[in-house]
């Protein structure tokens, strides 16, 4: 999900150096010369400047960027100015209540209303001219609710005529001015909230949720983007089976870590799975998903690297396509884990017009573990040297891992865990982990139960999904609403997608087979 880039924010007009001074402008018209603004003295070694606006008209014009606060005589005879921001802001109320003031004629309303409506309406209407400036309201020291009534409305402080002298008039600018900056700072900071909300809830919807109902495989990911605060970067990932029973698994990585890569990984996903869901597979599929990232680009550098496996029906044997991505990890019941053979296969997308990409059939037995990944889990470095873990580093960890009796989910969030203090910092490339797993005894015998067939159904894939925002791989929703237990972000600033663990005592098949058997299952 892409970012919204950080636009050019304009100046705040409060934000004025104090070596520079400050500029205040005055708006008033007392033909009788009984209000002056009073010498303003340059305590801290800040001067301020006056002008003087006659009305609204005038303090448009003077109304630059470098004036840091308005006082605005709230007495200020009502103009065709006034009049008209009145009219703006009661308009629809006087067309609703015509009828009635008719009944007591002009006067009347006008007296009802009083001066305090015009005040409020002349002071709107330089708020509307002025949203980031300071203003100060002056009113007569009698009119204590017109000046309450001026802060509401959105003054930051008023002063009363009588009382005004030079020294209280400096503090009260420089409290305004303060005040309107932590106003605009606050109101900055809850709109790049709420933005950093939304973004995260898009985010979350774009996630993928594995399709596996009616499959005997298991199925757990691990998924950490390298972006500083983010839950989507350029790696992709998704699992589906189809109606006749095969399922589909691919993992992919757009070149680059920005929201634009993040965007594309989530068009690539989901046209993968349109596709596979359509019928295509292996060299087709791949053919199509590349002109789709051909036009989705941003540019004709862009390419992405992919892995599909298509595991047949009795989950004995899968065909292969390689796309320029990292060969999957195979470990057989009893067997050390090692690389697939990945010669044979095609660039990455989005390289060559008229690539192909050849499937390869493999020969997976009855129990086996298959670990897809994308190169942010092998290109960590090892230790301060330039040295990188590379692949045969990491079939030596994952190997010594199961060595230890590690498995699925704990197995690979071991492995990042892993990966990441030997890079001896957080780890800059996204990385994505999908694992499948296939245990043949523990099918035999929750089908010798007289179960039926086993199936993959459980809890969702992933767990931070948001409140109520989880669903399952049936498409129901999770009825701990897709929380993280822990609820906060990993380590490396974005969040670490963990797959559930039944809780403890759940009679799944699982936890009946690993008991019965005695043997230690695969990955």
């Amino acid at each position: 999900m892409p970012v919204p880039e950080p636009q050019e924010q304009t100046p705040l007009a409060a934000e004025t150096s104090p070596a520079t001074g400050l500029t205040l402008l005055v708006i008033e018209d007392d033909p009788a010369g009984t209000f002056t603004v009073p010498e303003l003295p340059a305590s801290a070694g800040t001067r301020i400047r006056v002008r003087t606006a006659r009305n609204l008209t005038e303090a448009d014009r003077l109304l630059t960027d470098d004036v840091d606060c308005i006082l605005l005589d709230l007495a200020l005879p009502t103009g065709a100015e006034a009049r008209a921001a009145r009219a703006t802001h009661t308009g629809n109320v006087r067309g609703t209540t015509g009828s009635a003031q008719g009944a007591t004629g002009p006067a009347e309303a006008a007296g009802a209303e009083g001066t305090g409506v015009d005040a409020l309406a002349m002071l709107r209407h330089v708020l509307r001219l002025a949203p980031r400036h300071a203003v100060l309201a002056l009113t007569a020291r009698d009119d204590t609710e017109l000046a309450a009534e001026a802060v509401r409305v959105g003054a930051q402080d008023y002063l009363f005529r009588g009382e005004l002298d030079g020294r209280l008039l400096s503090r009260a600018i420089r409290y305004a001015v303060e005040r309107k900056r932590a106003d605009l700072a606050q109101h900055q900071l809850t709109e790049s909230r709420l933005r950093a909300q939304e973004n995260a809830r898009l985010e979350r919807g774009l996630l993928p949720t594995p399709l596996l109902a009616g499959s005997d495989l298991r199925f757990a990911a691990r998924y950490r983007p390298g972006r500083s605060r983010a839950l989507l970067g350029g790696d992709f990932y998704d699992t589906v089976r189809t109606p006749d029973g095969t399922v589909h698994a691919m993992i992919g990585d757009v070149c680059g870590h920005g929201p634009d890569e993040a965007a594309l990984g989530v068009e690539l996903r989901i046209a993968w799975r349109a596709l596979t869901l359509a019928g295509l597979c292996g060299d087709e599929l791949l053919a199509t998903l590349q002109q789709v990232l051909e036009h989705e680009r941003q540019s004709e550098e862009v390419f992405a690297t992919l892995c599909a496996v298509d595991i047949a029906p009795d989950g004995r044997r899968a065909g292969l396509c390689i796309a320029g991505h990292p060969a999957p990890l195979l470990a057989r019941h009893g067997r050390a884990a090692h690389l697939l053979p990945c010669e044979d296969g095609g660039p990455a997308l989005g390289l060559l017009p008229r690539a192909r990409w050849p499937r390869r059939q493999v020969d997976l037995g009855g129990s086996w573990s298959l670990m897809m990944y994308t190169d942010g889990l092998i290109e960590g470095r090892v230790g301060e040297g330039t040295r990188r873990l590379g692949q045969d580093g990491m079939v030596a960890m994952i190997n010594q891992q199961l060595a230890e009796g590690l498995t699925g989910e704990d197995l690979l969030e071991a492995a990042v865990a892993r990966v990441r203090q030997l890079n001896g910092d957080e780890l800059t490339d996204d990385v994505a982990v999908l694992l499948l797993d296939r245990d043949q005894e523990r099918i035999r015998r929750y089908t010798g139960s007289g179960l039926g067939a086993y199936t993959s159904r459980g809890p969702a894939p992933y767990s931070d999904h948001g409140p109520g925002g989880g669903r399952n791989q049936n498409g129901g929703r999770d009825p701990n609403g897709g929380r993280n237990p822990s609820g906060g972000p990993n380590e490396g600033g974005g969040r670490a997608m963990n797959i559930p663990r039944p809780r403890p005592g759940s009679a799944s098949p699982t936890n009946a087979a690993g008991a019965a058997s005695g043997q230690r299952p695969p990955l």
